[in-house]
């Protein structure tokens, strides 16, 4: 037996393991990705309850199969005006860390796109400067066809504890 296939599939183990699958969506003009292993699902955008004294970015919550799920405007996180709502708005449902625990966060998306192949070759780190994205949100970016993709970093941008410390300094504002 030679050593040939063995170098073969080593080589295409380590090729696998330097690309990523991405889901990527829109938001407005720009198309952002998160990583598909962190995603749950995708469903339409429907039925909310708002949630008094949270910021603006929290939409509201969704019950998900009877498990309150928040649902976090994308836009309004990255600072921008609240999403507005159309027929292509979904929710993507993902995993979020907190305190070593899963927890379950929905992610308000103007529209998804697709599930992209990106490989670790094609990932450059984000800008020092000019994104309208706070730069420790975002993993890289990625080259995709002539194209950049803005692959987010889920545990900063939806850091459970940040978005909770938000939460309570808006009720107190509110409430002082």
């Amino acid at each position: 037996m030679s050593s040939q296939p063995r170098a073969e599939l080593q080589a295409a183990a380590t090729a696998a393991e330097a690309s990523a699958q991405y889901l990527t969506f829109a938001l407005g003009e720009e198309v952002f990705a998160m990583d598909i292993r962190t995603v749950r699902e995708i469903i339409q955008h429907g039925a909310m309850t708002t949630v008094p004294l949270m910021p603006g970015f929290v939409r509201g919550v969704i019950n998900l199969r009877g498990a309150v799920v928040p649902v976090i405007d994308l836009q309004a996180r990255f600072g921008r005006p609240a999403a507005k709502i159309s027929k292509k708005t979904c929710i993507v449902i993902f995993d979020a860390a907190r305190d070593g625990e899963r927890v379950e966060l929905g992610l308000m998306v103007d529209a998804v796109s697709e599930v992209i192949e990106i490989t670790a070759a094609n990932i450059e780190p984000p800008p020092n400067f000019g994104t309208a994205v706070r730069r420790d949100f975002i993993r890289g970016m990625g080259k995709v066809a002539s194209r950049f993709v803005i692959i987010l970093e889920p545990d900063r941008a939806f850091d459970v504890g940040e978005m909770a410390a938000l939460c309570e300094a808006t009720q107190d504002a509110l409430a002082a």
